[in-house]
């Protein structure tokens, strides 16, 4: 129960700290994209999988997104439904080929595939504007044209809106017969095929759904930016994408939006403070939180939420001992 609370007030702090102070709008909006997109990578390493490719599909949603505004000017609702089905069906391809391969093949076979659409992007400059990027119009949300203040304040309470729906159902996802035997992937897969059940299936569903949920991710930023660039798709934003799923801690889909929270807003005052040190700060943050809390943020408040304890050790860390 506590945790619902929890949950209640950290929504009910993205609702109504920024119309304190407005200017949190832009980085509460990026903060729960990026969650979304952790969120995927939680559930691929509820299979013991790391990914350094994630931010390609939350590339292609934005490219998506930013070809249907400028090409049939479609309201904003329609861009996300678009940018997320584009991430879905580029991890439904992907996926084919990466549900064979295992561990550190895994993760570089994804950091490749991102490699090569962050190449193609560069490299169709006549299509997509190279590494300047294409600008994203500021389309209409439910058929009204909006000013920009009142067009955060909607899209943050879509945003906030998909955060916890989508939280919700990963967790329900997790706990389900599906989100277990995904988790038996790590433990004994060839359990699973003297059972019956394909785990390469398996497998590809959960990075369908990771895939969808990275492309929503990068609807709403490219929304919110109003400007898409190869820089999306790069292999360090899939870095970042890892340093906040072991940040926030991968036991709880919670864990997603407190790492991408404390990142964002870390990156936002060690870049105006230490202009030439930040990336190093953080590093130094994410060494602290592997030594002292192996299960990440989650695990932090999880001592103090009856319940919650038995889901808070990540399946990154567990076992390991500094």
């Amino acid at each position: 129960m506590r945790i619902r609370l929890l949950i209640a007030m950290l929504v009910a702090a993205a609702l109504l700290l920024p119309h304190v102070q407005p200017w949190l709008k832009t980085p509460f909006i990026m903060a729960l994209a990026n969650g979304l997109a952790v969120l995927g990578a939680i559930i691929l390493i509820r299979a013991g999988q790391v990914s350094f490719g994630s931010a390609m599909f939350a590339c292609i949603a934005g490219y998506a997104a930013t070809f249907a505004a400028r090409l049939w000017q479609w309201d904003a609702l329609a861009l996300i439904a678009v940018g997320t089905t584009a991430g879905a069906l580029l991890g439904a391809l992907v996926g084919l080929f990466m549900v064979r391969y295992r561990g550190i093949f895994f993760g570089m076979l994804n950091l490749a595939f991102s490699m090569v659409l962050f190449s193609i992007i560069v490299k169709f400059s006549r299509i997509t504007n190279g590494t300047d990027g294409l600008r994203l119009p500021r389309p209409t949300i439910a058929g009204m044209q909006l000013e920009r203040d009142v067009y955060e304040s909607v899209l943050l309470v879509l945003a906030v809106g998909a955060a916890v729906l989508c939280g919700w159902l990963v967790q329900r996802y997790f706990r389900s017969s599906a989100g277990q035997t995904l988790a038996a992937i790590k433990t004994n897969e060839t359990r699973l095929e003297y059972l019956g059940i394909s785990p390469k299936r398996v497998f590809w569903v959960g990075y369908v759904i990771a895939a969808a949920l990275c492309g929503l991710g990068g609807s709403l930023f490219a929304l919110t930016q109003g400007l898409v660039t190869p820089e999306m798709g790069y292999w360090v934003r899939s870095a970042e994408i890892v340093f906040i799923a072991i940040l926030g801690g991968a036991g709880h889909a919670l864990g997603a939006f407190l790492g991408a929270f404390v990142f964002e807003f870390a990156k936002l005052y060690l870049a105006a403070y230490i202009q030439g040190a930040w990336q190093m700060a953080l590093g130094i943050v994410l060494l602290v939180i592997i030594f002292a809390a192996p299960a990440g943020l989650f695990g932090l408040f999880a001592r103090y939420l009856p319940g919650a304890r038995a889901n808070a050790t990540s399946p990154i860390t567990k076992g390991a001992r500094p």
